[in-house]
């Protein structure tokens, strides 16, 4: 049942009306405890959309980038296998002879590695999802050969500059000192101890493990490439040419999902132990000299999608897919044209901090 008394709820029906979304999940904990979890609208604009429920899953998109690959970077720097002063040539030599080999592996988590934000990698390959591990990593092989032809636009820090390349090359990373995909290491140590279900990739292998029948999975968009509505498979196409399964986008899950784990950064971040060491966390959520980006995390600035009222202390990131996620410690579907969503984020931020009086 829909709460429209509820000011965040209002604020969520009123992103419906204004058509910068068919639905969405509003989930909101405040000094430990759920003050909110609603869901709103229709999964879709299609004909045949169903509503919205709790546990309707959703393309996370780039909050991919600190709900797996820096969770899973930070676990290993945590465990000695990594360091974050290493540069890349020593943990992939296939980039030894190039510029983004020179760069530690804090630049690259800080987007600071002066690689291009996106290129359509994707269009070098047949829109078809690789069916085994094999394949998944001659295309990630394939796709870092590409990487590495990419000019370098700022040879070395502080200049920022957003860039999935960057975590393509981190997901390599993990999977290379892992032996492992980043779906799988990810479930075994993130969201398995954590019980953050259903969040997961729908790549090769690791589809089985969300349970899309119970709230299903929103559509994204009509894809021309692959020639069909997405729902269910990732929306960006680089990911989905390396399988579904890549550092900077192929995440799927539920806000209430998103929500442990998001809670398990604040809870180390506050001191309390759990999954993820209390001072790499701190150094994680900390902004870079010179970039409001931390490492795997963006962090408040002007102007800011978590807009006016949360504090500097906070961090967050935002899906191309519409997701957004802002934690701040110190309180205790149509296509991608549309771009309402860009100014809405920053208002039903500012909602939910004026509803909790903080």
């Amino acid at each position: 049942m829909v709460d429209q008394t509820d000011p965040m709820v209002r604020i969520l029906l009123e992103g419906i009306h204004a058509q910068v979304y068919p639905g969405a999940v509003l989930f909101v904990r405040h000094q430990g405890y759920l003050r909110i979890h609603q869901a709103v609208g229709l999964t879709s604009g299609l004909q045949d959309a169903h509503p919205v429920q709790l546990q309707t899953i959703y393309d996370l998109a780039s909050l991919t980038k600190p709900l797996a690959t820096a969770s899973a970077i930070l676990l290993l720097v945590q465990d000695g296998l990594l360091d974050l002063s290493t540069s890349i040539d020593v943990l992939l030599p296939e980039t030894k002879n190039f510029l983004i080999g020179r760069a530690r592996l804090k630049d690259v988590l800080s987007h600071q590695s002066g690689l291009p934000a996106w290129r359509p990698f994707y269009r070098s390959f047949p829109p078809a999802l690789p069916s085994d591990n094999p394949s998944r990593q001659e295309r990630a092989k394939a796709f870092l050969e590409l990487i590495l032809k990419e000019p370098i636009e700022a040879a070395a820090p502080p200049k920022s500059l957003y860039s999935d390349l960057g975590y393509m090359v981190l997901g390599f990373i993990v999977e290379r000192i892992t032996n492992q995909s980043l779906g799988d290491f990810c479930r075994s140590r993130v969201y398995g101890p954590l019980h953050a279900s259903p969040l997961g990739y729908q790549g090769p292998n690791v589809a089985a493990t969300l349970d899309t029948s119970i709230g299903g999975c929103a559509p994204t968009e009509q894809d021309p490439w692959r020639g069909r509505l997405l729902q269910g498979e990732v929306h960006d196409e680089n990911a989905f040419a390396l399988g579904g399964i890549a550092g900077h986008a192929g995440l799927f899950g539920t806000a209430e999902a998103v929500g442990k784990v998001t809670q398990a950064w604040l809870k180390s971040y506050q001191g309390t132990p759990g999954v993820f060491d209390t001072h790499l966390v701190k150094q994680f959520v900390t902004a870079q000299p010179g970039t409001s980006w931390a490492l795997g995390w963006d962090t408040p600035s002007q102007p800011s999608s978590s807009g006016q009222w949360f504090s500097p202390e906070s961090f967050g990131h935002l899906g191309f897919t519409g997701t957004s996620i802002w934690i701040d410690p110190t309180r205790v579907h149509p296509t991608r044209d549309n771009q309402a969503i860009k100014a809405f984020r920053p208002k039903l931020h500012d909602a939910i901090i004026q509803e909790l009086g903080a």
